[in-house]
């Protein structure tokens, strides 16, 4: 306390010279977050270089959404990305003022830009502030004008002298690594994200690096392609003005939308994701007229909505949450818009598919049995979660989840993204991290023993089996991955036979119960080295046979070799290395091809003379290689 004293007493001059003005683009430079959101290396589906990428394309899209130009192509290549339309062009001589000059652009006025994203004539220019290399390209009514860039300051401007090019903008730009140190584009997640155009984009062309993303059937295709699971039904695809929605359901419990404001990808929702997943409760329970739990309604539900709203407001530059109460200059209402439709449109596609009908009305019995049959003892579960103290025994916190008092304080929320826990088999691993990790961002949870094979079972084991129970609590996803309190959920087990039986347990637990977990990349695989070998002046750490050899061969004759078979055997010393820095994780992914409940049947049903001649074929193999 006497050093805060100290500091107050210490005299602050405020004077003129206090007073900064950020000339250009300095600004976005200074305070990217405000702009982009975070910033990132782009090992992150939402780290900036994404953004910057989006912002451009989004001005393309505008174009083609307003019946000009059905064609982007896109080239990424060496950190460069270059984004080409074929829409109107930036008109001429408001080219350098539109990507430079902060609150210019064609989009405040509805006239040129109906139903738009980029309202407030940031996009592009966060862009240009945030990259080395900026050109911008224009092409109109037979001439070409371009303008180079470096870190948002112009560095050159010209006409382009008898244009033979189409008509439309080309941007080049290349991400500032002072601003993304050592980024990377990773090329599945930007494919993601053109996929996500090109469905709510019906009859658009993307060229990506040589591949060409289309799509015909927009919402339909999008459930399609992410879906993991069966539908229990046909989706139902419905569109009107201004709005357009798909849903089904699949055998699961959990509910999983995907939502659209003028073909921007709301990942956080906002009210017409709120009101949409209202509706279809409200209107599935008039359309039985019976006394359903909403919850047993919605759950397994798939559906995705896009809707178009003049002058959307979003609740952050980055535009993932909509915040607009109204959907029209006329005052109508996100909620009623949204409700009016789903109400007249889904009941009568209701009533007139009498078969769809009476597949859901099963599965929502089925949901509204399972319920019943878990509620007995869910609040027993609950309790007894909360009176096993789970800091001293299952559970070893990291700081940033001692005081979970919401703030927006940038270092708290930093390390709110770095925050993981690590899932360990037995007390001498567990210890071995425990001693070993940053208390500020690194929990462990220690199992007991191997977990019980889940497959097959309903959610009522969740609640009956202790380990499960307790894991559930710790990362507090009872009620979805929402309340998740870690970024990564790693499991760390050892690499023997043993550990990968349990890392396979685990997983089917996840993808049972919780798939959202893996499907949103939160599951992570510990890598940890099998060997060690050192010298008197060097240790090197081998993850592979091949780095053994490597290591033997570089530390020079008789080198001692230690094989770990275990994460016990690994000191705390030791253990720093592989979970600190240069930590090498193994990301759990979950694709289309990847038929869950064909791959979990398979490996962990009861089919054990099939798997045994299975492992015996691949055995097989393996000695003839």
């Amino acid at each position: 306390m006497e050093g805060n004293r100290d500091l107050l007493d210490v005299e602050v001059v405020y004077s003129d010279d206090n007073i900064v003005t950020l000339e250009g683009l300095e600004h976005v430079r200074r305070r990217p977050g405000m702009y982009i959101g975070k910033l990132g290396d782009g090992s992150h589906s939402d780290d900036g270089i994404y953004v910057l990428l989006k912002e451009v394309i989004d001005n393309s899209i505008d174009e083609f959404r307003m019946g000009h130009g059905k064609t982007i192509d896109i080239l990424l290549e060496n950190g460069n990305v270059s984004v080409r339309d074929y829409g109107r062009g930036i008109p001429l001589d408001s080219m350098v003022r539109a990507v430079s000059i902060m609150n210019t652009g064609g989009k405040f006025d509805s006239k040129a830009f109906k139903k738009s994203v980029g309202l407030n004539g940031v996009g592009t220019k966060a862009v240009n502030a945030l990259s080395t290399n900026f050109t911008v390209e224009s092409f109109r009514e037979g001439k070409g004008r371009k303008a180079i860039f470096r870190q948002g300051v112009l560095i050159s401007e010209e006409e382009i002298p008898n244009p033979k090019k189409t008509t439309g903008t080309y941007t080049l730009f290349e991400p500032d690594p002072e601003m993304f140190p050592n980024y990377q584009y990773n090329e599945e997640f930007v494919e993601t994200m053109l996929r996500n155009y090109s469905y709510l984009n019906t009859g658009l062309t993307i060229n990506f690096n040589g591949k060409k993303i289309l799509s015909k059937n927009g919402l339909t295709d999008l459930l399609n392609e992410n879906m993991t699971s069966e539908a229990l039904y046909p989706i139902i695809h419905l569109k009107g003005d201004d709005i357009e929605i798909a849903i089904t359901h699949i055998n699961h419990d959990r509910e999983e939308y995907y939502s659209f404001v003028n073909g921007q990808h709301t990942t956080q929702g906002g009210t017409h994701q709120s009101a949409f997943r209202e509706s279809i409760g409200r209107t599935i329970k008039d359309f039985y007229g019976k006394n359903m739990d909403l919850a047993d309604i919605r759950g397994g539900v798939v559906a995705a909505i896009a809707i178009g709203v003049e002058e959307p407001v979003f609740e952050s530059q980055t535009k993932t949450k909509l915040g607009s109460s109204n959907i029209s200059k006329d005052g109508i209402t996100v909620n009623k818009f949204v409700n009016d439709f789903i109400k007249r449109e889904l009941d009568n596609y209701l009533h007139r598919n009498p078969d769809t009908a009476e597949i859901l009305n099963q599965k929502i019995l089925e949901a509204e049995k399972e319920r019943k049959a878990i509620a007995g003892i869910t609040k027993q579960a609950r309790e007894r979660a909360k009176k096993v103290s789970l800091h001293n025994k299952k559970l070893r916190d990291c700081r940033i989840h001692y005081n979970d008092t919401p703030t927006k304080d940038e270092a708290k929320n930093k390390m709110i993204e770095e925050s993981s826990i690590f899932i360990t088999e037995g007390d001498s691993a567990s210890g071995s991290i425990t001693k070993s990790r940053d208390v500020n961002t690194q929990a462990v949870f220690s199992l007991r023993g191997k977990p019980l094979n889940s497959f097959g079972m309903t959610k009522k084991v969740v609640y009956e089996n202790e380990e499960f129970n307790l894991l559930q609590a710790a990362l507090n996803i009872e009620d979805g991955i929402e309340g998740l309190r870690y970024n990564k959920v790693i499991v760390a087990t050892d690499a023997d036979v043993d550990g990968m039986h349990i890392r396979l347990l685990l997983i089917t637990f996840f993808l049972q119960f919780f798939p959202d977990l893996i499907k949103k990349g939160h599951v992570y695989i510990l890598q940890t080295p099998l060997f060690r070998v050192r010298n008197k002046k060097e240790s090197r750490y081998c993850y592979s046979e091949e780095e053994r050899i490597d290591a033997i061969n570089s530390l020079g004759p008789n080198p001692e070799i230690t094989r770990f078979k275990g994460l016990g055997e690994i000191s705390p010393d030791e253990f720093k290395h592989f979970i600190g820095k240069d930590i090498r994780l193994e990301q759990v992914k979950l694709r289309k091809e990847d038929a869950v409940q064909d791959l979990l049947s398979f490996y962990m049903g009861k089919n054990t003379s099939e798997r045994q001649l299975f492992i015996i074929d691949n055995l097989v193999v393996e000695e003839d290689r």
